[in-house]
């Protein structure tokens, strides 16, 4: 069942969660059941990924009580003004059927619009109504983390990053370990980009007598970020929630992150520039 991370503010999450975007529909639903099943009690989704209801409905019919599981959604970036942001907590716990949220985040900053201060204050009205047990953020740089504090004197408990080999993000993860910020890696195996294939980490592989996944999501781990990695096959899911009974040498941990590259984001999200709606 792995471990939990406790956060500055007393909430706790588990170590690992899974993640639910693209899946749509009946896929998502069963996704969503049978890795309740298998042992994941935190599952991630968000709004824009229009999966909220047929997530919820997975949570529903997962047999789990409601309140041994971490459920994990996102702001999108057409709601950062008050009060559409309001409302859009609102939505999301209706699509999701559920009477609160363990964790809601700003999906991504949109610094361009320049209005994420105002998404950052809903949430905290939210969590102060009892809509939130505690509220964090997506794809922010540190810079726009402080402005949050700025504005607000609150910092974000969590922050969801792409984080994976080809982009370890050893800087931002530094930073939120000064700032008490939990980082939540999404795409932790790089996806499509596959850095599992690499000679390095299949070596790994073999002197742990595990996967190649597994040794990217124990590198999560062992680096102090929570990874959220989505599959459909339940082979896959079991495999992945088993990454507690191996541990990685410094020197491995090492190999892995020196395969980060200048152009290791898998698309063009510089959270400086992107704009999601």
């Amino acid at each position: 069942m792995g471990q939990t991370i406790t956060l500055r503010d007393g909430t706790e999450l588990p170590s690992i969660g899974f993640g639910t975007y693209p899946l749509r529909g009946t896929e998502a639903v069963e996704a969503v059941q049978e890795a309740i099943s298998v042992g994941y009690r935190m599952i991630d989704t968000a709004f824009n990924y229009d999966n909220e209801a047929a997530v919820g409905r997975g949570l529903a019919e997962s047999g789990i009580p409601r309140e041994q599981l971490t459920v994990v959604s996102k702001l999108p970036g057409r709601f950062h003004r008050r009060p559409g942001a309001d409302h859009a907590v609102k939505e999301s716990l209706w699509r999701l059927n559920l009477d609160y949220l363990d964790v809601y985040l700003i999906h991504w900053p949109n610094p361009i619009h320049g209005h994420f201060v105002e998404a950052w204050e809903a949430l905290l009205a939210a969590q102060a109504e009892g809509l939130v047990r505690t509220v964090g953020v997506s794809n922010f740089t540190v810079e726009q983390l402080q402005e949050l504090q700025r504005a607000t004197g609150v910092l974000p408990t969590v922050n969801q990053i792409e984080c994976h080999p080809y982009f370890p993000q050893e800087q931002q993860l530094a930073a939120h370990r000064e700032l008490g910020i939990q980082t939540i890696s999404w795409s932790p195996l790089g996806k499509a980009a596959h850095p599992a294939d690499e000679p390095v980490i299949q070596e790994i592989a073999r002197a742990h007598r595990v996967t190649p996944a597994q040794v990217v999501l124990r590198w999560q781990v062992q680096r102090g970020s929570i990874p959220i990695p989505k599959t459909k096959t339940p082979t896959r899911m079991v495999e992945n929630l088993d990454l507690f009974g191996f541990t990685l040498t410094e020197e491995e941990l090492g190999r892995i992150t020196a395969l980060g590259r200048p152009d290791g984001r898998l698309f063009d999200g510089d959270p400086n520039v992107h704009e999601e709606m």
